[in-house]
């Protein structure tokens, strides 16, 4: 069973991300699969990242915590269902409550409850390229269609994150 987002239904759109960094692929990998690393970098510009699992294996999770400094948190997971280390990741995406429970997100009712995303490594010339494919995972049109609404939302948060990526990789290389 093939779980990349080539099965899209006539009409559905992915939300599509490309970002080359100036770092190894092996390190670019390590950053998001090994908790010491995701802490320093992963989520919104502002947020402190809390780590409560992570298992970067297929049925794994990666459940964590995003808190603003005002204190106000966010929980999230990933649910693996593909590694190919160092070359693909795919898994669902969704809120969830401290214990680790999916939930709706608390800006929107209508938000997928789940998003299936595949994230690719590629290197050339000592520089990574991850794309990063998004699409509604057993949702409804309407969650679809407020999916698709919230891609230049999506494509500013994941340029937050991504850039503090950047500055992690800059800093593990010359550290």
């Amino acid at each position: 069973m093939t779980t990349d987002t080539a099965a899209l239904a006539p009409g559905q759109q992915e939300l599509l991300i490309t970002r080359t960094f100036d770092a190894p692929r092996d390190l670019v990998w390590q950053a998001f699969t090994q908790a010491e690393h995701l802490a320093h970098w992963w989520g919104p510009k502002g947020f402190a990242i809390e780590v409560a699992a992570l298992d970067v294996s297929p049925g794994g999770v990666f459940h964590y915590c995003m808190r603003a400094g005002n204190g106000m948190a966010m929980w999230g997971k990933f649910v693996y269902r593909e590694v190919q280390a160092p070359e693909r990741i795919v898994f669902t995406n969704s809120f969830s409550d401290e214990a680790g429970n999916t939930t709706r997100a608390p800006f929107n009712a209508n938000w997928p409850l789940e998003v299936l995303n595949t994230w690719t490594f590629s290197e050339a010339d000592g520089k990574t390229t991850l794309t990063l494919r998004g699409i509604p995972f057993n949702a409804s049109e309407i969650e679809h269609a407020i999916f698709v609404a919230g891609f230049d939302s999506m494509r500013m948060g994941f340029g937050g994150t991504l850039d503090q990526l950047a500055t992690y990789l800059a800093l593990q290389q010359t550290g």
